[in-house]
């Protein structure tokens, strides 16, 4: 297969390359390497103000398949193979991490699929620009990889000029930015007595509700809180998207969007991890390798096998994104990526610190007196720890593993 680009794109990799040059001056500048996974706590507010400048300069949405009914959102519109560029070039001049990705890679794509013309034209519009950030309402405390077993419910709201108003009373577990967020999407029962993927519906909630909506930071052992509980007990919903009653049939449709281009920008951020661990590595034996300890760990061929097979699976991880990149319509595409990547980041995460050999298990200052993150770890220590949860997260492996099993190779449903 051809994984080149052609004319039209390198041409767009310098457009971008210069305005990503212009742009990241300033406050923004500073904020350059901000916010990547297990930091999503850095530089909020400038990173909110990046996003919106993101917005002015139309690249935001560049993937949407619809338009206003003035013409496209103020976004530019790019091939596949235009936006990886655009991704690319985004990571390597290490612009701040994104605080509008949900927004835009799942809902807007969500409601370009499954919502009506008027939640378009309301919702759309404010992604694009830069100005709503969104969070997303699935998982709950006895409902996390099993998605449809979740306990939250709406109520229809009685009442003339109420209809399609909902009140959510629930809560929400490992709600990725709700402390930032101004909506959330939410998954809820709104067939009282309905069971499993019966009875549900997705619904939009603004989070921005005081009494009716509280958001609860949930301290990672990296000592960063991204995660969040959500609690909702009353909470108005404004929209149900889909229609009410279809919300399984919409949540599976926004996961299956969790692949594609947004695999590839994650992906250019772990080449950028694992050229951090061989540099630690090389850094371990420079300072080293005058000691029989340091000698042996520089010859020693397991380690270094390991180093060039994690940069193996990486380029092949790229090149299966990159084949599938625009497929539709199949069922095991997202599980098979989630599977590879998931667990490749968590053993980065563990050679992290076996590179760097003991001095990596000890922390500066006092553990018993603050959390991790509080007492400065370096960048190989919170890779380490945030990586634990990578085979979790997302839908864990078993439930990836079902997926296939099930849906992709026609083989028997686990019993339950």
């Amino acid at each position: 297969m051809d994984f080149s680009f052609g004319a039209e794109d390198e041409a767009l990799r310098g457009r971008a390359r210069a305005w990503l040059a212009e742009h990241l001056v300033g406050p923004y500048e500073d904020a350059i390497g901000l916010g990547g996974p297990g930091s999503e706590h850095e530089g909020v507010e400038v990173r909110r103000a990046w996003e919106r400048e993101l917005g002015r300069g139309g690249w935001i949405g560049q993937g949407w398949e619809t338009e206003g009914p003035d013409g496209a959102y103020g976004n530019r519109r790019l091939s596949l193979t235009g936006q990886v560029v655009w991704a690319e070039e985004y990571a390597a001049a290490r612009a701040p991490a994104r605080v509008g990705h949900i927004g835009e890679n799942l809902l807007a794509p969500t409601l370009i699929a499954f919502g009506s013309p008027e939640q378009q034209a309301r919702f759309l519009p404010g992604i694009a620009r830069g100005e709503e950030l969104w969070c997303q309402g699935y998982s709950e405390p006895g409902a996390g990889s099993d998605l449809a077993g979740i306990r939250t419910t709406a109520v229809r709201e009685p009442g003339p000029g109420t209809d399609g108003l909902h009140r959510v009373t629930g809560q929400k577990i490992w709600t990725s930015l709700a402390q930032d967020a101004d909506w959330c999407f939410v998954l809820a029962r709104t067939e009282p007595g309905s069971r499993r993927h019966r009875g549900l519906s997705f619904l939009l909630v603004r989070m921005d509700q005081p009494g009716k909506v509280e958001v609860r930071p949930i301290r990672q052992m990296s000592g960063t809180s991204e995660f969040n509980e959500v609690f909702f007990d009353g909470a108005v919903a404004a929209e149900v998207v889909g229609g009410e009653g279809n919300g399984w049939s919409v949540a599976m449709g926004l996961l299956a969007l969790e692949r594609g281009v947004s695999t590839l920008v994650q992906q250019i951020g772990f080449a950028a991890e694992l050229e951090r661990v061989v540099g630690a590595y090389v850094a371990a034996c420079g300072t080293s390798c005058g000691t029989p300890y340091g000698a042996a760990r520089a010859a020693d061929p397991v380690l270094r096998e390991r180093l060039v097979r994690q940069w193996a699976e990486l380029r092949t991880m790229r090149w299966n994104a990159l084949r599938t990149l625009g497929t539709t319509g199949d069922p095991g595409a997202p599980s098979v990526a989630k599977l590879l990547w998931g667990g490749w980041h968590r053993r980065l995460g563990e050679l992290a610190v076996e590179v760097r050999g003991a001095v990596a298990t000890a922390g500066p200052g006092d553990w018993a007196q603050g959390t991790p993150y509080e007492l400065g770890l370096d960048e190989e220590q919170r890779l380490f720890l945030f990586t634990r949860a990578d085979t979790i997260y997302g839908g864990s492996d078993e439930i990836q593993r079902n997926i296939i099993a099930e849906r992709v190779l026609g083989l028997p449903k686990e019993s339950r």
